[in-house]
């Protein structure tokens, strides 16, 4: 995109946002979608009411930095992770209660969390190589030990399975199986984030080497996907599981992810021009379209079957650090490295 049309920007008529001093480590919906949360370097999480924007709450909630952040199982609240060791649960109000300390000297570095019927769901943190799986109400389930540090975490669509990413590959997990033994995806390297298709059709994950690496669940076929850059830091499957966006390039690159998948074939790229690179992405829940922030400060939402562009946030508050719409898809939560936070309302009016 070209600064010098000088787009009108989403920030200014449909945004709030504020300054809020610290590096945003990530960016949440409550479950039920009534609260926005963001996490910060300085171990605070602000908290947002979806309703009325012009609040915002802020919660010491770490004694040093946040370094996760998952909407909890039900309601509105959080869970986060912390370099104090601690997993903590975060209301809508600002209170917080430990769910889980690991000591001192621990750092809680990833958190997913996944829904289940009437109130149940599964939280699981990872603590150096070991992930701790518990149910909603606390209760340590089942603990899985991995050959290296854990680097990305994440449920599949139906809670099943718990896939954790390190160096060499990614481990599956079953939840609720009677003996824990994983299905290891290996792949020589640095392994730093994973994604699962919606379907359970394929896992991927980014490496320090520039590229993506995935695997066929079905026959164990690998997939390479190369040609960045950067390293990707996020991954995001679209609604239906047809594209993988990631970041890593001076665009938003979308993989195919239908018709045989991605191998030997070129991605599709959004967003791209400016030679800046990508730092994040996130496909929206309901729709085909992808939203992207970029190491300036830009935040664009495309189209992913017209390519058209949305200006969202103009390139003025550094590298975009956070991404994250609310499961809805009215919402999207902005965050950058400088303090930046924003929520953009994209509901109809």
């Amino acid at each position: 995109m070209s600064q010098s049309t000088q787009p009108a920007f989403l920030l200014d008529s449909r945004g709030t946002h504020r300054d809020l001093g610290a590096f945003v480590v990530a960016a949440r919906f409550s479950r039920n979608g009534k609260t926005a949360a963001f996490a910060l370097g300085d171990g605070s999480v602000h908290l947002v009411p979806a309703a009325d924007p012009a609040i915002w709450r802020a919660a010491r909630v770490h004694d040093g930095a946040a370094l996760a952040l998952a909407a909890d199982v039900d309601g509105d609240g959080f869970v986060s992770g912390g370099d104090d060791g601690l997993l903590r649960r975060v209301g809508a109000d600002g209170s917080s209660t430990d769910l889980a300390s690991f000591g001192a000297m621990k750092w809680v570095e990833q958190v997913a969390t996944h829904a289940l019927d009437k109130g149940k769901g599964l939280v699981a943190a990872s603590v150096g190589k070991v992930v701790h799986l518990f149910d909603a109400a606390g209760e340590k389930l089942k603990t899985w030990t991995h050959p290296s540090s854990v680097t990305g975490l994440t449920f599949d669509g139906k809670g099943k399975r718990v896939g954790a990413s390190h160096y060499n590959g990614v481990s599956l997990w079953f939840v609720a199986a009677k003996t824990d033994t994983p299905r290891v995806l290996e792949w020589k390297g640095s392994h730093t984030a994973v994604a699962i298709h919606p379907e359970g059709e394929a896992v991927v994950s980014a490496m320090q080497e520039n590229a993506l690496h995935g695997w066929r669940l079905s026959d164990g076929q690998h997939m390479r996907m190369s040609g960045y850059p950067s390293k990707s830091e996020t991954l995001s499957f679209s609604r239906n599981g047809r594209w993988l966006a990631s970041s890593g390039a001076d665009a938003m690159v979308l993989w195919p992810f239908f018709g045989g998948g991605p191998m030997g074939k070129a991605p599709m790229e959004l967003a791209g021009g400016d030679g800046v690179l990508c730092t994040q992405v996130a496909c929206h829940p309901k729709e085909d379209m992808v939203a992207g922030g970029f190491a300036d400060g830009l935040v664009v939402v495309a189209d992913i079957a017209s390519s058209r562009v949305l200006p969202v946030v103009p390139p003025e508050h550094g590298k975009i650090t956070a991404l994250a719409w609310s499961a809805d898809g009215g919402r999207l939560a902005v965050g950058s490295e400088s303090g930046f936070a924003a929520l953009i309302d994209f509901s109809k009016r």
